[in-house]
């Protein structure tokens, strides 16, 4: 696998004839099928996911690059930022697939995909392709007033929420920001009991009760695994789900 994520300084990078090898060894093995090269561009909000699911799952044929996350600040870039990065990888690449939801464009990425004929991920956003559709919509039913942490949001929730929400300077907002939300619920990728003592945390610091869901990887690592074409692996039992352990702060 090679790696390019100038904007997630935490994954391993790979060296780009490191690559080549690691592909060339994925489809040059007698008797096993050929594993076209394919690029993942992904949201660098994903950027330690999508490394787990490469590694873990041995799909040594694909590749990653990822965006930076904070264009989620402003989702009408994202669909011009992905089309670049689609057009410079199509010479060196036989597949490509876009590891973005919606991600609040509005369908312009969609759109913009469909010009292209690249495929991206299922769902409106994270939350969903995490859980799944079905989950994500029964929870959504049953408490539509939910704010929702994953294992990113739940290591960031400091600078992403307090600092850049400003309640930081000005805690007097939070009645305004969260005021009509009635719970969080973390979706948690992985078992790790620092991400949970910190989202217990934002849960207190919101004034919310906390509901763990163990969601796993969901539908990123399905999507990814399949993409990677003949010969894949199925979804390594660490990124399953699991059963739900909801609570209260």
């Amino acid at each position: 696998m090679r790696t390019e994520r100038p904007s997630a300084p935490a994954a391993r990078a790979f060296s780009p004839a490191a690559g080549a090898r690691s592909s060339a060894r994925a489809s040059g093995e007698p008797g096993a099928p050929r594993r076209s090269r394919v690029l993942v561009i992904g949201c660098g909000a994903l950027a330690r996911e999508l490394v787990a699911v490469i590694d873990q799952a041995g799909l040594s044929n694909v590749d990653l690059t990822c965006l930076p996350a904070t264009l989620h600040n402003r989702p009408g870039g994202i669909p011009a930022a992905v089309r670049e990065k689609i057009r410079a990888a199509r010479p060196r690449y036989e597949r490509i697939f876009i590891a973005y939801a919606d991600c609040g464009t509005g369908g312009l990425l969609d759109a913009m995909l469909a010009d292209e004929g690249v495929e991206r991920l299922p769902g409106a956003h994270c939350y969903e392709f995490y859980a799944g559709s079905a989950a994500f919509a029964a929870m959504s039913a049953e408490e539509p007033g939910t704010f929702y942490l994953t294992d990113f949001l739940a290591r960031n929730f400091e600078r992403l929420v307090i600092v850049g929400l400003g309640l930081d300077r000005h805690p007097e907002l939070l009645p305004t920001y969260f005021g009509n939300y009635r719970r969080l619920v973390y979706l948690a990728q992985t078992d790790d009991p620092g991400l949970v003592t910190a989202a217990r945390r934002a849960a207190r610091r919101l004034g919310l009760p906390f509901e763990l869901r163990r969601a796993g990887y969901g539908d990123l690592a399905t999507s990814v695994i399949r993409v990677a074409g003949p010969g894949a692996s199925s979804v390594p039992a660490s990124m399953a789900a699991s059963p739900s352990i909801p609570g209260t702060t």
